[in-house]
């Protein structure tokens, strides 16, 4: 019967458990900045139709 390899199990938990970190990571990073975008986008958007509207009418 063959023994198992433990330095390759372990070595494939350790690579499992970095990916997962970084996948967690990623989707974190983005949560945070997707929401904050939208917003910044739809504020700017918001304030220049805004300034847009109220110039020609000052003229």
């Amino acid at each position: 019967m063959a023994k198992p390899n433990f330095q390759y199990e372990k070595r494939q938990k350790e690579l499992e458990k970095k990916r997962k970190k970084e996948e967690k990571l990623k989707r974190k990073l983005e949560k945070g900045n997707s929401p904050d975008d939208g917003t910044e986008a739809s504020e700017a958007d918001a304030d220049g139709a805004e300034a847009n509207d109220a110039d020609p009418s000052a003229t």
